[in-house]
C-alpha cells in the first residue's frame, strides 16, 4: 500500500473491468467499479458467490451518497454524518443506473469504511462494489496473504495494506422505512442509532 504506484495501478486495472483486493476496517475486500456491470458479475464468479446475494457498496465521502442512491433518505444523512466512516451499512434506495449484477432489489446497502488505504482507493476510484476478498462461504481473510491463499490467479491485483482489525460485520440498518430497521447487528448498537436518529429502531 505504501508504493506510490499502486493506486495508480489499481485505478488502471479498475477502469479495465478488473478486480482488486484491498484492506478496509473490517476485512480484506474485493472489489470492482460499481457501475461496471460486467466487472461487478466477475466478482460472484472469481468467489463462486451465489449470484441471488447482492454486493454492498463503498464510497469515499457521504457526497458519494448522491451517486448511488435514487432519494437519499433524511435519516440516511443524519446517520451517515454521525457513523461515517465505520461499521455502519445504510440500505437506500438504489439508482437506477446501478447495474442488477449490484443488486436485484430495489435498494443497495452503502458503507465509507474507516481505513486510509479503502477510502484513498474509493476518493480516486468512486463507488465501488465490495465483498470480502473470499472464496464464498470460506473465512474472511484479514491478510493479503490470505487473499492470495484463496484469490490467487482468479484477481489481477492485491494491495497489502498489512493485517485489518477483523471482528464484526458492520450493522444493517434498512432506511426505507418509516421507522428505520436494523437488518444485521453489529459493532453499532441500537440504543447508539436511537440517540442519533430520534427514533425507534
Amino acid at each position: 500500500a505504501e508504493d506510490p504506484l499502486a493506486l495508480p495501478r489499481a485505478i488502471e486495472i479498475l477502469q479495465l473491468g478488473g478486480l482488486v483486493a484491498f484492506p478496509t476496517d473490517t476485512v480484506y475486500g474485493l472489489g470492482a467499479l460499481a457501475f461496471n456491470g460486467a466487472a461487478v458479475e466477475s466478482i460472484y464468479a472469481a468467489k463462486d458467490r451465489p449470484v441471488e446475494k447482492a454486493i454492498p457498496v463503498l464510497i469515499g465521502d457521504t457526497d458519494d451518497l448522491a451517486k448511488v442512491c435514487a432519494e437519499v433518505p433524511e435519516i440516511a444523512l443524519k446517520l451517515a454524518a454521525h457513523f461515517w466512516p465505520g461499521p455502519l451499512t445504510l440500505v437506500v434506495p438504489k439508482h437506477p443506473e446501478l447495474p442488477q449484477a449490484v443488486s436485484g432489489a430495489p435498494t443497495v446497502g452503502v458503507r465509507i469504511p474507516d481505513h486510509p488505504v479503502a477510502r484513498a482507493l474509493l476518493r480516486l476510484a468512486g463507488p465501488m462494489a465490495v465483498t470480502s476478498a473470499n472464496i464464498s462461504g470460506q473465512p474472511s481473510p484479514a491478510t493479503a496473504q490470505e487473499v492470495f491463499a484463496q484469490l490467487g490467479g482468479r484477481i489481477a491485483l492485491i494491495i497489502d495494506g498489512g493485517r485489518t482489525p477483523g471482528g464484526v460485520p458492520s450493522t444493517v440498518v434498512d432506511c426505507n422505512c418509516a421507522e428505520p430497521q436494523v437488518l444485521r447487528r453489529g459493532p453499532i448498537s441500537e440504543s447508539e442509532l436511537l440517540t442519533i436518529s430520534g427514533q425507534k429502531i
